[in-house]
């Protein structure tokens, strides 16, 4: 994502207010700057220049994951989906986007003190930043399986966005590109591949779509989500969730990453060895098209997924 600091003069959501991000500010006794309690989603939106229109894409998804996962922390987000939408989309244009956009809501306790046991003092926060591309998702990345393996369920769930497993992804993503790749691939215990060490994980064989099973310690990914849907309604393949094994990775005719930031990327090799012919594709770019298409409100039938944040407008006073 953007290396640089965030704008301070960025409106942002915190303390149930619409303050100035420079405002936005944690005590460093914060529970969850210590010990890691804290999730958050990732939520995209694309500018059409045509329609001059920004679409918010699967938000009500994300939302309605971001409050169920909560749970597992014991975290309490008092505001409803539709709330949590409508500030958002409220966020957006006070900031005035015309570009493509990345939503971080962020629920941590908020309890200012030393000591792991949690309490009930639960706070969110929800910042909206331009983005426009993670990884590079047109020309393809190379990828390395990492030494270190995927966190279990039973350790740290990683269906949710929990701030203290991202360690993990942190070590794994230092650790490839330090040895000269662009992304990291975990494996979990058992040995299977679990998912890319940001995103979720696709492979074609034999013209099959398959991509690791829920049980094998992934995120259960959105757009994960949506790019099946894609190619069983658009390009009729079939998709099958399954374990997959490592040495898969080197003889499968394609591969790819998907998730909210590095939407639908290729992967063109996996520890030095070519995915394919070593370019993106045929299905790999066929799905990738239709991702953009979809979320950019250009592909018929897919209208639901957006929420468009300019044409939406309308009063919040009852939440500001």
């Amino acid at each position: 994502m953007h290396t640089e600091s965030a704008n301070p003069h960025l409106t942002v959501w915190f303390n149930d207010a619409f303050v100035p991000l420079a405002q936005a500010n944690v005590s460093v006794l914060t529970h969850a700057l210590h010990y890691g309690t804290a999730l958050f989603e990732g939520i995209r939106g694309y500018w059409e220049p045509n329609k001059q229109e920004l679409h918010l894409v699967r938000m009500r998804e994300h939302f309605e994951r971001w409050k169920r996962n909560a749970n597992i922390l014991r975290i309490a987000i008092p505001a409803s989906v539709d709330e949590l939408c409508e500030i958002t989309a409220e966020l957006c244009r006070r900031n005035g986007f015309r570009s493509h956009v990345y939503v971080r809501p962020l629920a941590y306790k908020s309890a200012v003190r030393i000591g792991v046991p949690p309490d009930e003092h639960d706070s969110y926060s929800i910042s909206v930043l331009p983005l426009s591309e993670y990884l590079s998702g047109k020309k393809g990345v190379t990828a390395a399986v990492s030494s270190w393996r995927r966190i279990q369920d039973h350790a740290i769930p990683c269906r949710a966005k929990i701030c203290g497993a991202y360690v993990n992804s942190v070590l794994a993503v230092d650790e490839a590109r330090r040895n000269g790749h662009d992304e990291a691939i975990f494996l979990n215990e058992a040995g299977h591949v679990a998912e890319g060490a940001t995103s979720n994980l696709f492979m074609v064989r034999n013209g099959r779509l398959i991509t690791p099973a829920v049980t094998d310690n992934i995120l259960e990914g959105i757009t994960r989500a949506s790019v099946m849907e894609l190619a069983r309604k658009q390009l009729n393949l079939e998709v099958v969730e399954r374990s997959i094994d490592r040495s898969e990775l080197y003889v499968c005719d394609e591969l790819f990453f998907t998730g909210t930031a590095v939407e639908v990327t290729p992967v063109l090799a996996v520890d030095h060895r070519p995915v394919g012919s070593g370019e993106p594709g045929t299905i790999t770019q066929k799905l990738r098209n239709l991702y953009i298409d979809a979320t950019r409100g250009r592909l018929p039938g897919f209208a639901e997924w957006l929420w468009p944040v300019y044409s939406s407008a309308r009063s919040i006073d009852k939440i500001a």
